[in-house]
């Protein structure tokens, strides 16, 4: 599931449960994958009221991630 947000620089965030891998978009031009997020992460970000500061506590850096190039 892709949602988008508003007023973010987040653009778009995915999340697939079966292999727990969280996909963020930026406004930017980033795409970044985010492995082994927990389902329980993903669903607190999205009923954060700040999605981006949810993102900065609690998954930018405490998760193994890459950079993935869009073609």
């Amino acid at each position: 599931m892709r949602g988008a947000t508003v007023k973010s620089n987040l653009r778009s965030i995915r999340y697939n449960a079966e292999t727990r891998i969280l996909e963020v978009e930026f406004h930017a031009g980033g795409l970044y994958e985010y492995y082994g997020v927990p389902p329980t992460v993903y669903e607190a970000m999205l009923a954060a009221a700040s999605r981006d500061g949810y993102f900065e506590r609690h998954i930018r850096y405490r998760f193994r991630h890459r950079h993935v190039f869009k073609i």
